[in-house]
């Protein structure tokens, strides 16, 4: 077994912190998983450009989807979270900065997803009228 670390870097304990394979996993897997959710997406977005509000309600309100518009943002939020976190411990080298950025990062994403499920939830299973019904 060879060792192409430095003298000073295999004294300080300088080396893989043995997490980074599953974050890079991770973001290969929730890249091939978004291009077929997109295109879906890209496709539907066209169809329904000039559709008014209650036949995208209706089209929201097919199980398949709301379903494939849950998962383009979860895993879409979820890959944005990710990348953006291993571009912050990458980038920032002050710890606070560092920190504060992770926690906005994590607060940022979590907002924006809850938010974005709720609103899609709310459509899918609204029964009123025009004004989006109640849950």
């Amino acid at each position: 077994m060879s060792d192409f670390r430095t003298p000073l870097s295999r004294a300080r304990g300088l080396g893989s912190a043995k997490h980074g394979v599953s974050t890079w996993l991770f973001e290969r897997v929730s890249s091939i998983t978004l291009v077929p959710i997109v295109l879906w997406a890209v496709f539907s977005g066209l169809k329904l450009a000039s559709a008014d509000y209650q036949a995208a309600r209706v089209w929201m309100q097919s199980p398949v989807n709301a379903v494939l518009t849950l998962l383009l943002i979860i895993v879409g939020i979820w890959h944005m979270h990710v990348g953006l976190r291993v571009v912050i411990e990458d980038y920032i080298s002050k710890p606070l900065s560092r920190a504060a950025l992770l926690l906005l990062n994590m607060f940022v994403c979590g907002l924006g997803g809850a938010l974005a499920v709720f609103s899609i939830l709310k459509v899918a299973l609204s029964v009123g009228g025009l004004d989006g019904g109640a849950l």
